[in-house]
């Protein structure tokens, strides 16, 4: 198991063999890396891309073949505005293979917009449709700046992306034309509690059994969609929050999701000083939380892409990953019930990304 773990200053590979943990690095010194995603190579071998951003050279998209011993990057970069769009890429929030078209990688990307790379994430277009959206002046900036943090690929033409703070959108057209799909998530600091967009969603994620199920993490709110991201009612019943940045889905198990709850107050802690993950094996009709492993007074948070699950070929026993803002990482080899900490002392985890097998 390989678990790749961005940093506010750097890449780390924590790697168990035997039984053994080790982790190597740091990638990037002095750069934010706050995505990753694995996709196979021109020649099929498995790829490491990472979305990197230097203070000095701003951001980039790397690549790796040999498990991050070296990268390659895009000379002058791999996306750029027009010259009359009036902006520049800031941070690549999010890297996300399309599994219906070999070679295509999606990126999401601070300010909130879009791109696609048709060449495997060494050169991306911008997504014109959402960024000459109607609504795009009306994408309001959240706490973590503004961006598409979520991107999912469907069934045929379509895509679900999500914006904080912008709420849902999805296309079903390949991306040619955009609508906002928000039906039944709250907006509880508007004076219409419902608006048709303009939602904090913080995460979403696809169920990997039902082809119409989605979950979401929402600014107050955990939700489900039983009609492919169309309307969407709450979950968070059992929960100790319904606030929470992490919405991870089983990879072979069916209405099976985990969060991380924190508190809803402006404090923004683990409930009562205590992190736990929290899980469904009944797409949210019940929630249980870990057993052991994860530390009581406790107070540090899990940021939306810093959680990721796996699992071994013909296995129905997941492995989730997670790392926290006070540089420590977590695996559990259960689905959830029990954790080990592998890393400690790290910086600031912004993104983890965990699998089985390279």
């Amino acid at each position: 198991m390989i678990v790749a773990i961005g940093t506010r200053k750097g890449l780390w590979l924590a790697s168990k063999t035997d039984g053994e943990w080790t982790v190597e690095g740091p990638a990037f010194p002095m750069s934010e890396v706050p995505s990753l995603a694995w996709v196979d190579g021109d020649d099929g071998s498995p790829t490491l891309l990472a979305g990197a951003m230097s203070p000095h050279w701003g951001p980039s998209v790397a690549s790796s073949v040999d498990l991050g011993a070296t990268w390659q990057e895009v000379e002058g970069g791999s996306m750029r505005f027009g010259a009359d769009d009036g902006a520049t890429v800031e941070r690549v929030w999010q890297l996300q293979a399309d599994p219906r078209q070999p070679g295509v990688i999606w990126a999401g990307c601070e300010p909130t917009s879009l791109w696609r790379s048709e060449d495997g994430g060494r050169q991306f277009s911008l997504v014109r449709p959402l960024w000459d959206h109607p609504h795009r002046p009306q994408w309001a900036p959240g706490f973590g700046g503004a961006a598409v943090h979520t991107i999912v690929p469907r069934e045929g033409a379509s895509t679900v992306v999500a914006m904080s703070t912008g709420g849902v959108y999805r296309s079903d057209d390949d991306a040619a034309s955009w609508r906002p799909t928000n039906t039944g998530i709250s907006a509880r600091f508007f004076p219409d509690p419902y608006p048709e967009f303009g939602q904090c969603v913080h995460k979403v994620a696809a169920d990997s059994g039902d082809p119409h199920r989605l979950y979401a993490q929402n600014h107050h709110g955990v939700y489900r969609s039983d009609d492919d991201g169309i309307t969407w009612q709450s979950i968070a019943d059992g929960l100790p929050s319904d606030f929470g940045f992490v919405m991870v889905a089983h990879p072979s198990r069916p209405g099976s999701v985990w969060v991380i709850p924190i508190e809803a107050d402006m404090r923004r802690l683990p409930p009562g000083g205590v992190l736990r993950v929290w899980r469904t094996n009944d797409a949210g009709a019940t929630w249980q939380p870990n057993v052991s492993g994860l530390p009581d007074e406790c107070w540090t948070v899990v940021l939306r892409d810093a959680a990721d699950a796996c699992v071994e070929t013909g296995s129905q026993t997941a492995s989730f990953a997670f790392g926290t803002r006070d540089g420590c990482v977590y695996v559990s080899d259960d689905d959830g019930a029990t954790f080990a900490q592998v890393a400690a002392h790290l910086p600031d985890v912004l993104c983890v990304l965990a699998t089985a097998a390279v």
